[in-house]
């Protein structure tokens, strides 16, 4: 057989790997039922363009920015008020980094109340719980860079908190200052994590979490526990143009609001960072004031085994053996909602009282004389919200009958409710030296 000339032979189609990337991002179908808005809010969408905003106007500060503490206040006021638009870039930056915060917690308790934790998407679990924890400490680094009042002491609370971390709490402190103490070592560090470690571990988990979501299938079709599964396979549309213009909708929406909270307020800004002189209150960020109300409640120790334990518990959600998995039905079904809001409303009522209480009227000092301060405040404390939290689970297995995905999403409401209510304690209700007060 003659072998075909070179003019004969069929054309090779040439490969762009960027072409290849933009195309295959999104699969070319997906199921019509995962589209709904009330399924995910588009929260995912909205982290993702947070993120854009985050690398966008980060480099833009950084070409003005001294990450000097002798250089950093002052050339923050230069960009603000020698710079075209210097302001506003640092507001969208400010409030970008917020709303990212709120964005992605959100998003993880929709993965949670809506099922989509559950195989063949658990490594997605714990890739989203590891960049929410990067978000965190991406906020924490960059809270210090205006070197201000604000930014000093209130890093000096957080970075105070790692002492009491059991066995490595002094030399990790000791590793993040750079030092003894809060100094030019300290702001090289975090400027170094903020601007380079953190996102490029970001942006990286990020690309890992999408491949992710498009391995397992897409979004969670859903189903309701009545549903037996069947062969047959869900109905699929176009990405384009049904999801991507849901998509273009969400991003746009998501730029509407980060612009406008931008236009309308501010980055605060205070005085230089005065070492010797520490505002009274002195408070940790918002995002970690749960855990500076929960240190005042407990031995620090405790504290601190508490909120490992907590957040192990968190990872190790997907792989417990629920038996049944509802997929995109929110709270699983009727009793897990119903279970859920009385978790939400035992929160509502225990947290402040334990709180109040803790305030003015037990002495766990005074209750176990002989006894080490230590243990006083740590175990008996420590001992009541365990048999709490165990309590309310037993609670809901044997009153309402629920499964045990419907108690422990019971019991993580209650806990995750329980926190938020601890963050609003200290950001509002805290007042000079720390003592409760009405917040107007």
């Amino acid at each position: 057989m003659r072998a075909m000339t070179p003019a004969t032979d069929p054309p090779q189609r040439r490969l762009n790997p960027l072409g290849t990337l933009v195309l295959h991002f999104r699969p070319r179908r997906v199921a019509e039922k995962t589209l709904r808005f009330t399924l995910t809010w588009g929260l995912g969408g909205m982290a993702a363009v947070l993120v854009t905003f985050q690398l966008f106007t980060g480099i833009l500060l950084k070409f003005a920015y001294g990450p000097v503490p002798t250089q950093a206040y002052d050339s923050l006021v230069r960009l603000q008020e020698g710079f075209l638009f210097g302001q506003l870039v640092r507001n969208i930056h400010f409030w970008s980094a917020n709303l990212l915060v709120v964005v992605v917690c959100l998003h993880g308790l929709r993965v949670f109340f809506s099922g989509g934790f559950h195989p063949p998407r658990r490594l997605n679990w714990v890739v989203g719980l590891s960049l929410f924890i990067l978000v965190l400490a991406s906020n924490l680094t960059g809270y210090l860079l205006p070197w201000d009042q604000l930014a000093y002491w209130a890093t000096t609370i957080c970075v105070g908190m790692l002492e009491y971390i059991p066995l490595i709490g002094s030399r990790l402190q000791r590793i993040v200052l750079g030092g003894p103490q809060i100094g030019p070592a300290t702001l090289r560090n975090f400027f170094a994590m903020h601007t380079a470690v953190f996102p490029a571990l970001i942006v990286m988990l990020m690309a890992f979490h999408f491949w992710r979501v498009r391995k397992a299938g897409g979004l969670v079709i859903p189903r309701s526990p009545a549903e037996e599964p069947d062969d047959k396979p869900p109905a699929l549309v176009p990405t384009h143009p049904d999801l991507l213009l849901r998509e273009a909708a969400v991003a746009l929406a998501t730029i509407a609001g980060v612009l406008l909270l931008s236009l309308l307020y501010d980055a605060p800004m205070g005085q230089p960072a005065n070492p010797g002189l520490s505002p009274n209150p002195t408070k940790a960020p918002w995002y970690f004031a749960g855990i500076q109300e929960l240190l005042m409640h407990f031995h620090p120790s405790f504290a601190w085994l508490i909120a490992a334990a907590l957040t192990f518990g968190t990872f190790y959600l997907p792989y417990l053996d629920y038996r049944e998995a509802p997929a995109g039905v929110w709270f699983a079904s009727t009793t897990g909602r119903r279970t859920a809001l009385v978790a939400a409303l035992a929160a509502a009522a225990v947290t402040p009282l334990a709180v109040v209480l803790d305030e003015y009227a037990v002495d766990f000092s005074a209750m176990m004389p002989g006894w080490p301060q230590a243990f006083s405040l740590g175990v008996v404390p420590m001992a009541l919200f365990i048999a709490v939290v165990v309590g309310l689970y037993i609670l809901m297995a044997r009153k309402f009958r629920a499964s045990r995905l419907e108690s422990v999403q019971a019991t993580f409401v209650f806990l995750a409710a329980g926190w938020v209510i601890l963050t609003i304690t200290c950001v509002l209700f805290r007042g000079q030296d720390m003592k409760l007060r009405w917040p107007f």
